[in-house]
């Protein structure tokens, strides 16, 4: 049992022997931490800024589940979901909580899941004072009072520090990140990057909560309107679903992790959000901006003398971002429960500048999509990256998807069914030309799209209003409130029908080239919802 009061806590039973705990540190006391301990500086916004070392975001290829009776015949084994010996798991624990002993640390109690039929409580156990800040910002805060008879369910063990043996642990190399099901038990070890500690949880109620709860899990954000209608945004890395579900004139419910439950409930699986930050502007994302405050953390970013952030600057990484406690929004959804779902966003960054900046799918549709989970990558964003290329990641968040990815959008197809939901697929990215040719669409264009959605001004389905796009056979509309009528077009904003279609098939085949693995587990109806063959 923990005293809330005195605030002390023993890992003994981990196997951590002789640490001095900080347990249930104020936000405030672990940015004084970070600062004392010279682990990240204070800019001007009173965010503090921290650099996560070698690592400046996940690395797919070093997260691991655990091989056992409960994952043995469940998990989707692939590139994805990597095995780890359960024998081999016990000697790396080990090791880790030996290392952990007699340091100094920091211990948080918390929970996912904010609808308490779903709750989930956690233990973080951190080797740095930010970590643990980030745990607080992340996941839900128990009060006081919940503290004093709390029961962690699942524990996070997070040593950066730490340098794994490859040859004799059994990982890639001195990295890695590894779910045991049967310990309920996250480790972490060789990387800074703090986003492994919430997609850690994640990948965990992404198994736990469609095996043994009947709930979808989904990696999206969601807010409510006034009406009490929830719209959900799915989408890939800086497709914009923090951005286009952070909304002055709606309620967010959250930005990333969502569950979708039998009562047709949407609820927030954190407490905070985790927003890239490159190019970020007050001007355009005004709301984000304003939750850059003390109690926020930027990760990766660069400061000049005075303490000011240039958002532009990708000298360290592309991924440069911003942990902060949801509340830090003004406009929450509280519980971060929603009802009533009634429009889904797919969110695309299509760097080959040939799908509609909106599109209306059909169920068949919206299932391939799903399991497709398409965006690009930039020319110039990786080495060797030299034009736009296709990039996949099926369900919108492959990499924390331990089951397989059919088993997702089988629960998907039902849901959208039974609440009568449209399905939207959104392209935040090129118009005119692919990348280094046309141009990013427009942030205001795209929000007045949604808007126009969720307004209900785009309507059903008809002719008069609809045209279908000759190659991914969606129904674009003909007129958007707020959009140029030319826009909505993407072949005529080429003003080269040859070039446009040419390019149009290339993502076509890479389309159907990706799907071809799940062909054998998708019904014949899914199959059809993808777009033409074609062979130059």
């Amino acid at each position: 049992m923990v005293d809330a009061n005195a605030k002390s806590i023993s890992l003994n039973n981990l196997g951590i022997k002789n640490a001095k705990i900080h347990y249930q540190l104020t936000s405030n006391e672990l940015h004084q931490e970070t600062l004392d301990k010279n682990l990240g500086v204070e800019s001007s916004l009173g965010a503090i800024a921290v650099n996560t070392g070698e690592f400046t975001g996940r690395s797919p290829m070093d997260r691991f589940i655990v091989k056992d009776e409960i994952t043995e015949d469940k998990v989707w084994w692939s590139k994805i979901n990597l095995p780890f010996d359960t024998d081999k798991f016990d000697k790396l624990y080990d090791k880790v909580v030996a290392y952990l002993s007699e340091k100094e640390l920091y211990v948080r109690d918390s929970y996912a899941c904010a609808d308490d039929n779903y709750r989930l409580n956690i233990r973080v156990i951190n080797e740095y004072p930010w970590s643990n800040m980030f745990a607080y910002n992340m996941f839900l805060r128990p009060t006081e009072e919940e503290l004093v008879n709390f029961t962690p369910e699942w524990t996070v063990i997070n040593a950066p520090k730490f340098m794994a043996d490859a040859a004799v642990d059994g990982t890639r190399q001195h990295n890695f990140a590894i779910l045991n099901f049967t310990r309920k038990i996250a480790l972490i070890g060789g990387t800074g990057y703090t986003g492994e500690i919430k997609k850690g949880i994640f990948s965990a109620l992404n198994f736990i909560l469609p095996v043994y709860k009947n709930t979808l899990p989904m990696h999206c954000s969601a807010n409510v309107g006034k009406d009490g209608d929830t719209a959900i945004f799915f989408g890939l890395s800086g497709t914009g679903k923090t951005t286009l579900s952070t909304d002055p004139d709606r309620s967010l419910i959250g930005d990333d992790e969502h569950g979708w439950t039998a009562e047709n409930t949407i609820f927030n699986f954190e407490g905070g959000c985790y927003a890239k930050v490159i190019n970020l502007s007050k001007e355009q994302e005004p709301e984000i901006y304003e939750a850059i405050k003390k109690g926020a953390i930027l990760e990766n970013v660069i400061l000049d003398e005075n303490g000011d952030v240039d958002f532009a600057d990708t000298s360290i990484t592309q991924n440069t971002r911003v942990s902060y406690p949801i509340y830090h929004i003004e406009n929450i959804r509280k519980p971060s429960i929603g009802k009533n779902p009634k429009n889904i966003f797919f969110l695309t960054a299509d760097a080959f500048g040939v799908l509609p900046p909106i599109s209306k799918l059909t169920p068949a549709q919206a299932a391939y999509h799903f399991i497709s989970g398409y965006t690009a990558k930039v020319a110039g964003t990786e080495a060797g990256v030299d034009e736009p290329e296709p990039s996949f990641s099926a369900c919108f968040g492959a990499p924390f998807m331990p089951l397989h990815p059919t088993k997702y959008a089988e629960m998907l197809s039902k849901k959208m069914k039974e609440a009568g939901v449209n399905v939207w697929l959104v392209n935040t990215g090129w118009s005119g030309g692919k990348y280094g040719v046309g141009r990013r669409m427009p942030l205001k264009y795209t929000r007045a799209m949604i808007k126009a959605v969720l307004d209900g001004e785009l309507g059903d389905y008809t002719y008069e209003k609809y045209h279908i796009h000759s190659v991914f056979g969606v129904a674009q509309p003909r007129t958007c409130p707020g959009v140029p009528k030319e826009l909505l077009s993407p072949r005529a904003t080429w003003n080269n029908d040859k070039a446009y279609y040419e390019t149009a098939f290339k993502l076509s085949n890479a389309f159907r080239e990706n799907f071809k693995k799940f062909e054998e587990y998708a019904s014949e109806e899914i199959r059809r919802g993808g777009p033409q063959r074609y062979t130059f």
